[in-house]
């Protein structure tokens, strides 16, 4: 980047164009999004910059619904800052995160509060605009994890009440690349740790290395895919991604009625979590076998599913199944359909 040749001055727009693909795609402003290999990386770099202003004593809200990146980076920051962490608790039975508890929470020396936009086994959707309602009224800052969310409907960063608003390109048809997105002028406002030589400038200041310029143009590749989902969508990027987005929220969300109808009809399978807003996401067991024996018989039916904690280490725990290998997760996307569910479905039955 910054040279005086075709070459550099091509991977400076690519920069750019996945800056503005990732902006469109969350409702954020370019300048204000940080590309890196993974959303883990950029939390703990993020972290790390953010808990030079913490004190002892002070103290941090954290979830048991989340994954692990977007809790492990805060405990470990907190613990050398002397800050206390406080956490929010997932009701077990049904998979919510209740808001109600952010009351005895959030507190005058609340500095940071991190929640997902959906859990990546459960699904669940938390009310992050409440949370994060109450976390500003106490000045806190609002770190949310949108990995799993963003794959699976259209989403407002700034309607969710996001300082920080984390997503990676993986998990919506993109190659394997984080990014965060920030107020331009919250980012001036941090100090991370990166070379002498390298940019002062935001965001640039939060990469480090030389970047995958051939990654991002996959990132805007998938962002244009995403924006074409639905045909009749019209108007810029951002407007047609709201709409393709939608419609295919609203077509996932009926398969998955369709997949939980069939699994509810096993007596031997139990499902986890029935939050009214969720993602189209199942995560269960089955009776007599444990979750790889499982993942194993599908994909021999050509059912890819994953199985164990998924990284999500807290609610696993919570739930507790995560010593007995935790779970299968079935996640459905824009390109499934009846049929890859039927072949699910049939493939647990078989395991009766």
């Amino acid at each position: 980047m910054g040279g005086a040749f075709p070459a550099s001055h091509r991977s400076d727009t690519l920069v750019a164009e996945a800056r503005a693909a990732v902006a469109d795609l969350v409702g954020g402003h370019p300048g204000g999004v940080i590309l890196g290999p993974n959303m883990t990386t950029l939390t703990y770099r993020l972290a790390y910059a953010l808990a030079r202003q913490w004190r002892e004593g002070d103290e941090v809200v954290l979830t048991r619904l989340d994954h692990d990146a977007n809790v492990r980076p805060w405990v470990q920051v907190a613990a050398r800052a002397g800050a206390t962490v406080r956490w929010a608790q997932v009701d077990v039975a049904t998979g919510e995160l209740g808001v109600e508890q952010y009351d005895s929470l959030i507190g005058e020396r609340t500095r940071l509060v991190a929640v997902t936009a959906a859990s990546n086994v459960l699904g669940t959707r938390p009310d992050v605009a409440a949370i994060t309602a109450k976390a500003r009224a106490a000045g806190a800052v609002t770190y949310v994890d949108g990995v799993h969310a963003s794959a699976h409907g259209p989403t407002d960063a700034a309607a969710l009440g996001a300082d920080f608003y984390a997503t990676s390109a993986y998990k919506w048809s993109g190659p394997h690349i984080g990014a965060v997105v920030a107020d331009p002028d919250r980012l001036d406002a941090l100090i991370p740790d990166k070379l002498a030589s390298s940019t002062d400038e935001v965001p640039g200041r939060f990469e480090t290395g030389t970047s995958p310029f051939a990654d991002f143009a996959g990132v805007v590749a998938a962002v244009d895919h995403l924006a074409g989902l639905d045909p009749t969508a019209t108007g810029t990027r951002r407007e047609r991604l709201l709409t393709s987005l939608a419609a295919a929220e609203a077509y996932e969300l009926d398969l998955f009625a369709w997949l939980l109808t069939g699994l509810a009809r096993m007596p031997h399978v139990t499902v986890y979590g029935k939050a009214a807003r969720r993602t189209a996401t199942a995560y269960f067991t089955v009776a007599g076998r444990t979750p790889r024996e499982v993942a194993t018989h599908l994909a021999t039916r050509r059912v890819n599913v994953w199985d164990g904690h998924n990284y999500a280490w807290e609610v696993t725990a919570a739930l507790g199944i995560r010593e007995a290998g935790s779970a299968v997760r079935a996640g459905l996307v824009h390109y499934n359909d009846r049929s890859d569910v039927d072949r699910l479905l049939a493939g647990v039955a078989e395991l009766a």
